[in-house]
């Protein structure tokens, strides 16, 4: 939001900086991201000074540059060499000087510096109008015609420039009360005043304006609860042209481009008084009456811009006699309706619409305007009787029409002040020390925050409209902290905290473990928008009001956007991939929705980085194989591997847990990757992060460290060659041994000096008993049972 220095001063007194009102804003909650200059001629003429040409010779050593003398009013003149077609003796001309800055159009700036030209001494610069952004035209210098110049003086003392800061501030979507120079003025006025820094500031009281004749109108709300308070008048005989200079150059700092003196006006209002107007072309309304509530569902509405929207039947309109939209309420204006240059009369409106529906119409339609953006979020129903009369005001003075009739308004029911208790215990413990009861009671008689009344350890409180979030105990804390000064709440000496055990059930520390995992082998994490263009509607969560079809569907995997980041970095000749993201996939199902997280990883390229010392190779399936077990060592999972069907691969397994699926992988169709323009192979993996916190929470338990040593003992099995090693480790895993604690295959051996079809596994049993020592029959009698095992089951051999 962009604050116009000037304007803010028109409601507050005082002569701090601008800089320092940056940084009590800021203190207080009002951002200040930073300060521009403004200015309406770039510049703003500095060192432009008006010349007399008093000789003008050809150059002698080019034949379309002249150099001229101009009397600048020094007694000594300036020699300026000048290649304008148009110079010559006698003319007065705009003369910059040696050391003045120029800007050019792309806002890049240079020094006038005293130079030589083709060998010649050129002392300034004689400009054309475009060089002083007073035009376009560039065809030559400019010259000033007419007694009024006179030679040596400020070219700027003829010409109209304003000169602005404006603050560009950050605000937070719940201060709605600040969301205008006002606003802002009526909070920098409560710190100010909280810290006895002088200034002024007048509160804006709605002017009396009142008629014996008729206005000839009239209003009718259909549903009170959409709009709780209407406020319209209606002014006659007014004349739409341009505004006035000083209007304009206020709208144009802070970015709103001026239309006419009527629109203009409103917009002064809005961002002046915070209050959104509407300006219709009193004329054109059917019937002079002003209806306020629905329109029947399929009704077609031409906005002002041109564009036709069908309503749904569940927005706020604004409807004349016979119920034809004139107006989307609270958001924007009707094509038919409109001020234009034609217009005689003005009906113009100031209400409060309630908030949900505005930001429900204005999402549906996705139309946001600066009126909008200030309805949807609550503005001040106390301000709009207020608004309407200093917009009258204005357009009265800048139109020369004048009000018929008295205002016209519907307030059936006020709507109250907030009743909110303020605790002195609940401060203190909040703040972390005591702040002097009476000093709070300052603070809020600046913030209007009206004590009703004084209570046993606090205060029974009225809290103005305007602050529309201040709604319960802690808000009013938060204001009087803001005010009384973040700053002056010092830190403690001491922490105090108390140790908390390990909570495995904590899914954060799960997706801390496996990023770090992740990001120590390489893999680079990222996070894609949930929301996407969907080409399978099976199971599909359509959204009810997207904002655009590519954003019309929350997503139902990870892959298509890990998809997308690989194109892209590939585009720019990134070809390795590693790429993870933790994220949530939506369903729609019979029984329902259904949200899950996963974690997704992706590789595609080489398998190492190009280098030296070793050789390409590109991945493949059990490198990420390879990662995903890494993953699941790190939580203590084990699981059992299932072939598996899905579209997305054409080739993939699943890994399951008590019969259910909780890793997926595999290599990515080659179908899907044509979709994204992929032509190397890529593989990838997805991971339920809920299954298997659920497994860690069941599997990983502490334990104290043994107090005997482990046993181990080899085994070399020989084995037919399609026996895999999940058939051996099944087969020792079945054991009832509890002395058995752990497997590994440390050899695989294939070749000479075996059976034709056979292979030998080496393996290592780790036993334990941790009551006592083992005894070497013990050990026996394990390593029998599992011979015999692998000899009844798998056909094993010892070697």
């Amino acid at each position: 939001m962009k604050i116009s220095n000037h304007w803010l001063r028109e409601y507050i007194k005082t002569d701090i900086k601008i800089e320092k009102i940056g940084d009590y804003l800021t203190d207080i909650g009002l951002e200040v991201e930073g300060i521009e200059q403004y200015e309406t001629i770039k510049g703003s003429l500095k060192g432009i000074v008006i010349g007399k040409v008093i000789t003008c010779d050809k150059h002698p050593n080019a034949n379309k540059l002249k150099i001229t003398t101009v009397d600048v009013g020094e007694k000594v003149p300036l020699k300026i060499v000048c290649g304008a077609p148009n110079v010559k003796e006698g003319i007065l001309v705009p003369v910059a000087l040696v050391d003045t800055i120029l800007y050019t159009k792309e806002g890049s700036t240079f020094q006038i510096k005293k130079t030589k030209i083709r060998g010649e001494i050129s002392e300034g610069m004689i400009c054309s109008e475009s060089e002083l952004h007073l035009s376009e035209k560039n065809e030559g210098i400019m010259v000033l015609e007419g007694s009024a110049y006179r030679v040596g003086a400020a070219l700027s003392n003829y010409f109209n420039t304003y000169q602005d800061e404006v603050l560009e501030i950050g605000l937070t979507p719940n201060r709605t009360d600040a969301m205008s120079h006002y606003g802002v003025a009526r909070d920098l006025h409560a710190f100010l005043q909280s810290h006895q820094i002088e200034s002024q500031f007048e509160k804006i009281q709605a002017l009396p304006m009142e008629t014996e004749e008729e206005s000839g109108y009239e209003i009718e709300i259909e549903e009170a609860s959409l709009c709780p308070r209407y406020v319209g008048a209606v002014i006659e005989n007014v004349e739409i042209k341009e505004s006035p200079e000083e209007l304009k150059n206020k709208l144009k700092a802070i970015g709103v481009t001026p239309i006419n003196n009527i629109v203009d006006a409103t917009n002064y209002i809005l961002h002046g008084l915070g209050q959104p107007l509407h300006a219709f072309d009193g004329d054109k309304i059917s019937g002079k009456k002003i209806k306020i509530g629905t329109a029947r569902r399929g009704t077609l509405f031409t906005t002002l811009d041109g564009v036709e929207i069908k309503l749904k039947g569940s927005e706020i309109v604004i409807k004349d006699a016979e119920d034809v939209p004139l107006c989307m309420a609270g958001i924007l204006g009707g094509e038919n309706s409109g001020i234009s240059k034609n217009t005689q009369t003005v009906f113009l409106e100031s209400a409060y619409f309630d908030p949900v529906a505005i930001r429900k119409t204005s999402k549906l339609h996705g139309i946001h305007t600066d009126a909008s953006f200030r309805f949807e979020r609550g503005v001040d129903v106390g301000n709009t009787r207020t608004a309407i009369t200093h917009a009258i005001e204005l357009i009265e003075k800048i139109s020369n029409g004048k009000l018929r009739g008295s205002i016209l308004e519907s307030y059936p029911q006020k709507i109250e002040n907030h009743y909110v208790i303020l605790r002195y215990s609940k401060l203190e413990q909040i703040l972390g020390e005591k702040i002097h009861r009476e000093k709070v009671k300052k603070i809020l008689k600046s913030l209007d925050i009206t004590v009703i009344n004084e209570i046993q350890n606090g205060l029974e409180l009225s809290v103005p409209l305007y602050r529309a979030e201040v709604t319960r105990e802690i808000d009013v804390i938060e204001e009087i902290l803001r005010i009384y000064g973040y700053n002056k709440i010092e830190a403690p000496g001491k922490i105090s905290f108390t140790p908390v055990s390990l909570d495995l059930g904590n899914r954060e520390d799960l997706e801390e473990l496996w990023s770090q995992v992740l990001v120590g082998n390489g893999f680079f994490e990222v996070m894609n928008n949930s929301l996407t263009i969907e080409n399978d509607p099976k199971e599909a969560v359509l959204l009810l009001n997207p904002l655009s079809r590519e954003l019309s569907h929350m997503r139902k995997s990870l892959l298509e956007g890990l998809l997308e980041n690989t194109i892209y970095n590939i585009n720019r000749k990134a070809l390795d991939i590693k790429f993870f993201e933790f994220g949530k996939v939506y369903h729609k199902y019979l029984e329902g929705y259904k949200e899950k997280k996963q974690l997704a990883l992706l590789i595609s390229g080489r398998e190492v980085y190009e280098n030296w010392l070793q050789q390409k190779s590109s991945t493949h399936f059990y490198y990420l194989k390879a990662y995903v077990s890494l993953l699941c060592e790190r939580v203590g999972v084990v699981l059992e591997e299932f072939p598996l069907e899905d579209t997305r691969f054409s080739e993939g397994v699943a890994l399951s847990y008590e019969n259910t699926p909780v890793i997926k992988m595999g290599k990515v169709s080659p179908e899907l990757l044509r979709l994204f323009d992929i032509e190397q192979e890529c593989f990838y993996a997805e991971l339920e992060m809920k299954e298997i916190q659920e497994m860690r929470e069941k599997i990983l338990k502490f334990k104290n460290i043994p107090r005997f040593n482990k046993i181990r003992r080899d085994l070399a099995l020989l084995l037919d060659n399609d026996i895999k090693y999940s058939e051996v480790l099944r087969v020792a895993r079945s054991n009832k041994s509890p002395f058995l604690k752990s497997v590994m295959l440390f050899d695989v051996y294939e070749g000479k000096n075996l059976p034709e079809g056979k292979k030998s596994y080496a393996l290592s049993f780790e036993l334990l008993n941790e009551e006592k020592t083992l005894e070497e029959k013990e050990i026996n009698e394990v390593m029998d049972s599992l011979i015999h095992s692998f000899q009844n089951e798998l056909s094993a051999s010892l070697r």
